[in-house]
């Protein structure tokens, strides 16, 4: 997938932000607020605020020029919402050719496939365009869905982190998996 060009599964449209898309952002960040909360860092008050919405884009944009980060947005077919996020972050190139992989999915599209699609189309792409040797994803423990999903991408297990990340308000362990690039 070259990143000037969006790829296309059969139900959605996954391409990189640009500043055209902040008020879709908002929409899909106000609009899961209350769904994605279990999954996330606790989040300040500017953060459902367009202004932020557009400096996201901006810094995602530096962070892809820089080779640090690779923020998709996975809209329906039309690009009139976004429907999924997904990225390749924390880019480590030399020996190591690695980053870690996180995502959310909008409440609607939860359990139907969708970000099995959308993987399945990306980490192609992350180990062939980006030459990643390795994508680690990690999950908290009560993540079933999370669980479910990377095992059916073919992520294998690799250790338990306890008390890993702060996620809304709570150090919580989690799970962590990795998919190496078959050669």
């Amino acid at each position: 997938m070259n990143l000037l060009h969006p790829i296309t599964t059969e139900r959605s449209r996954i391409r990189l932000g640009d500043a055209s898309d902040a008020s879709r952002l908002l929409r899909y960040r106000v609009q899961n607020r209350d769904h994605l909360a279990p999954w996330e860092p606790l989040r300040e008050a500017a953060y459902y605020t367009l202004s932020h919405c557009v400096q996201t884009l901006a810094e995602a944009r530096e962070a892809v020029r820089l080779d640090r980060a690779y923020p998709f947005f996975v809209f329906d077919l039309a690009e009139t919402e976004i429907i999924a996020s997904l990225t390749f972050a924390n880019v480590v190139r030399g020996a190591f050719q690695a980053c870690h992989l996180g995502y959310s999915i909008a409440a609607p599209w939860q359990g139907r496939g969708l970000m099995q699609e959308a993987l399945g189309a990306t980490l192609p792409w992350a180990f062939g365009e980006m030459d990643l040797h390795r994508v680690m994803a990690n999950y908290m423990p009560r993540n079933e869905r999370s669980a479910r999903l990377l095992e059916r991408l073919g992520f294998e297990r690799e250790g338990y982190a306890r008390r890993y990340l702060q996620i809304a308000g709570v150090w919580e362990d989690h799970v962590l998996t990795s998919r190496i690039r078959a050669d």
